[in-house]
C-alpha cells in the first residue's frame, strides 16, 4: 500500500473522492496525512472525520515562497509519501519542491490543459465560446501547470452556462478520473519518464490517455 499525502486549501472534495476511494479498496494506497495552508476550511474536518493526521501551515507566516516550501516539504516528508497529490492546493509551487517530488506529484487543473493554465477557467472557457471544457490530471514539474497530462475528462458547454454549471460539472468528472489516476500511480502502472508520462510502459500523448 502506497503512502499518500494530500495538499489543500479549501473544501477538499478531490480530497475526499481519494479517501474514499482508499477506503473502498479501489486505491492500492493509504491517506496518510491532509496538508492544508489555510486553517479551518472544510477540507481538514472531512479528513478529521474519516480518522486521516491533519496539519496546517499558513503560508501567511513565511516572508518568502522559497522559506514556506523548504518547511512544507520538511513537514511533508515526515509522512515518508510515496506520492504527494495537490487537491485544490492553491500554491503556487517554487522550483526547488517541485523537482524534489519529480516523478511523486500529481495536480488536478478544471481544464483541458494545455488551455487555460492557471485560475478562472470556466469563466474563460465560457468567454472564448467553447463548446467542450474539462479536467486534466498532470505530473507537476516547475511549469505552472505545465507538466506532462495523465488523463483528461470532457464536459459540454451548453448555451446559457454560468461558470458555476461548468465547475459543477467538471468537478464530476474530478471525482471520478483523480482516484482512477492515484490508482494507476500506487499500483506502479504510471510513471514519470524523462520523455513523458507512460501508461503500462506506453508513452502518453499530449493530452494523456484515452484522447481523441
Amino acid at each position: 500500500m502506497k503512502r499518500i499525502v494530500i495538499l489543500i486549501s479549501g473544501s477538499g472534495t478531490n480530497m475526499q473522492a481519494i479517501v474514499e476511494a482508499c477506503q473502498a479498496g479501489r486505491v492500492a494506497g493509504e491517506v496518510v496525512a491532509v496538508i492544508s495552508n489555510k486553517d479551518g476550511v472544510a477540507g481538514l474536518d472531512k479528513a478529521a472525520a474519516a480518522g486521516i493526521p491533519i496539519a496546517v501551515l499558513s503560508h501567511r507566516d513565511y516572508p518568502t515562497r522559497e522559506a514556506y516550501d523548504a518547511d512544507l516539504q520538511q513537514l511533508i516528508d515526515g509522512y515518508q509519501p510515496d506520492l504527494v497529490v495537490l487537491a485544490g492546493f492553491m500554491r503556487i509551487l517554487t522550483p526547488a519542491i517541485t523537482r524534489h517530488y519529480h516523478g511523486r506529484m500529481l495536480n488536478i487543473h478544471p481544464s483541458l490543459l494545455p488551455k487555460y493554465k492557471g485560475v478562472n477557467t470556466h469563466q474563460r472557457a465560457l468567454d472564448a465560446g467553447d463548446e467542450e471544457h474539462g479536467v486534466s490530471v498532470h505530473f507537476v514539474t516547475e511549469e505552472l501547470d505545465g507538466g506532462p497530462v495523465v488523463l483528461q475528462a470532457k464536459v459540454p458547454v451548453f448555451a446559457g452556462d454560468t461558470a458555476a454549471d461548468l465547475q459543477q460539472r467538471v468537478h464530476t468528472q474530478e471525482h471520478a478520473i483523480y482516484p482512477l489516476v492515484v490508482n494507476w500511480f500506487c499500483t506502479g502502472r504510471l510513471r514519470l519518464t524523462d520523455q513523458g508520462a507512460e501508461l503500462d510502459g506506453e508513452l502518453l500523448g499530449p493530452a494523456g490517455y484515452a484522447a481523441d
